[in-house]
């Protein structure tokens, strides 16, 4: 009862508390529905109660809060049905609908109890939230912006948004590190929350970080294990998506799951389902150059290989006709000489021979001595003349085998092997000699011949000279 000082009624504390619990039994007998955000679930694993922190937001700011409790029996059968319908438990920073009494006790004070909660509800809430960012990303125009940007050729400088002892992680550095055909990758890990309260900013911390050194990477890749749809939650945010969406250079997110694509992914210059399918991807970016670079390669190699010899075997031939000719030529010009040889010494005779007969007729209407004294005459006469005749003769035949000799040092001197051993070199164009840099241009494929083999080049610049 209470007291009377003065005409004052005064309570005590207890009658108090006892009052407003016998009020609020009376104004709230039953259960009803309440629909709020579970701050923190504060779930207790020695005892198996939750005493979960319930807030309501407007405009990111907090209007109402209260306690409340999770009993262990009402909490399993809960969580047990979570699992079963988002394939995650029970977790912080999700909007619930529940069933609750209002309890209070003199001690603990105003709380509600949660009798069930409906894991259908926040499914709902978290496709709204995901829809709602869709909308605004789409209607700022920003939806395609990270799609749009363009992939290196090789993107072997992957900044890893991911938490150090994630089996994704784990699982994406498994292959592009042990991939069978030996592409390296420089990889740099930026730790970060993957779900969770906490998860958004951290993401975004690490992005801002990455942003900062943005040159030194060609690509972000968001890495995670898997997981139901209520861990994806942050992945919907607007923040988020949006910072992906404007971000500098291509992010590629991997954070293991197979349905429900989240903004975030959406957004993304490239999504995989997992980790693992993410690396395959890399990897097959190094495919789709190294295999035409490798073919490309082995035409190349065929090709100059046919060009080599079918030019071997050309000079082999040039080589073969000229030894031929030449000796054809020195046969012939030596048969030549050897004919005026015979048909000089021929006619000498002849001469020698028809003048000594005309001397001796005439020599015999001369007298005894003086035919003896002509006779003479003649005989030396014919002598020298015969001595001159030789010595002519002789000089002819040595002068033409100078000649001959002299022919025979040119031709070998134009020995295209005796050329090339003097220092020359022979220069080839699409299998034509090359004498002018008129007929050359950049780029063109050259084929120098060198006495021990061939070379084969690239035109890289013309330099023209002008000849004095």
């Amino acid at each position: 009862m209470p007291e009377k000082i003065n005409d004052l009624t005064i309570f005590s504390l207890s009658e108090v508390t006892r009052s407003i619990q016998n009020t609020l039994s009376e104004r709230y007998p039953t259960a009803f529905l309440v629909k709020a955000e579970m701050n923190k679930l504060n779930y207790y694993p020695q005892s198996g109660h939750c005493y979960p922190d319930l807030v309501e937001k407007a405009d990111n700011k907090i209007i109402a809060e209260i306690r409340s409790t999770i009993w262990k029996d009402d909490y399993q059968r809960i969580n047990d049905n979570f699992l079963k319908v988002l394939h995650e438990p029970l977790t912080n920073g999700i909007n619930i609908l529940f069933s609750a009494k209002i309890s209070f006790h003199p001690v603990y004070g105003l709380s509600l109890r949660i009798l069930d909660i409906d894991p259908s509800f926040s499914l709902g809430e978290l496709e709204k939230e995901k829809q709602e960012t869709i909308r605004k990303i789409k209607a700022e125009g920003i939806y395609q912006s990270n799609k749009a940007l363009k992939l290196a050729l090789l993107p072997k400088r992957i900044a890893i948004i991911s938490a150090l002892t994630s089996k994704g992680y784990s699982d994406f550095l498994n292959v592009i590190e042990g991939n069978t055909w030996g592409y390296h990758f420089f990889h740099m890990l930026f730790p970060a929350h993957l779900q969770g309260e906490n998860a958004v900013e951290s993401i975004i911390t690490q992005l801002m970080r990455i942003r900062n050194v943005q040159h030194h990477f060609d690509a972000v890749a968001i890495i995670r294990g898997g997981g139901g749809d209520v861990g994806l939650t942050c992945y919907n945010n607007y923040v988020l998506s949006k910072e992906i969406a404007l971000f500098p250079i291509p992010v590629l997110t991997g954070i293991g799951h197979s349905t429900n694509e989240t903004v975030t992914e959406m957004v993304a210059y490239k999504n995989a389902i997992t980790p693992t399918e993410l690396a395959d991807w890399l990897i097959q970016q190094f495919h789709n150059f190294a295999v035409p670079v490798q073919k490309a390669q082995e035409s190349i190699i065929e090709k100059c290989s046919l060009l080599i010899r079918d030019d071997k075997l050309r000079v082999l031939n040039t080589v073969r006709f000229f030894r031929s000719v030449t000796l054809s030529r020195l046969i012939k010009n030596k048969n030549g000489i050897e004919n005026q040889l015979r048909s000089l010494l021929q006619q000498s005779a002849y001469f020698i021979q028809r003048k000594r007969e005309r001397e001796i007729n005439q020599g015999i209407f001369l007298l005894e001595n003086g035919f003896k004294r002509l006779l003479l005459s003649w005989r030396q006469h014919i002598e020298s003349t015969k001595t001159d005749i030789f010595h002519k003769t002789m000089n002819f035949i040595n002068d033409k085998n100078k000649t001959l000799d002299h022919i025979e040092k040119n031709i070998d001197l134009m020995n295209p092997v005796n050329v090339l051993n003097r220092g020359y070199s022979i220069t080839m164009m699409n299998g034509r000699v090359l004498k002018t840099v008129e007929d050359a241009t950049e780029g063109d494929l050259l084929k120098t011949i060198l006495p021990d083999g061939n070379i084969i080049s690239i035109t890289s610049s013309i330099i023209k000279t002008e000849l004095s």
